[in-house]
C-alpha cells in the first residue's frame, strides 16, 4: 500500500493520503498542495500502525 505526503510551498506537511484520489479531493477543497511525495516503506508502516493517514487531514 502506498502513502503520500503533501507539502505546501514552504515545505510543511499539510496532509497525508493513501490514494491519489484523496489528493485530488484535497486540491478541489482548496488545500495549497505544492508538492506530493510517496512515503518510504518504513514511513508507511508507521501510518498503517497508528491509524489512517486521513486522520491527519483535520478538515477532510
Amino acid at each position: 500500500m502506498n502513502f503520500y505526503s503533501c507539502f505546501d510551498k514552504t515545505g510543511k506537511v499539510i496532509a497525508r493520503c493513501q490514494t491519489k484520489q484523496e489528493i485530488e479531493v484535497l486540491k478541489k477543497m482548496g488545500r495549497p498542495i505544492f508538492e506530493v511525495k510517496e512515503m518510504k516503506n518504513e514511513e508507511s508502516v508507521v501510518c498503517s500502525l497508528t491509524g489512517s493517514p486521513s486522520d491527519y487531514n483535520m478538515d477532510y
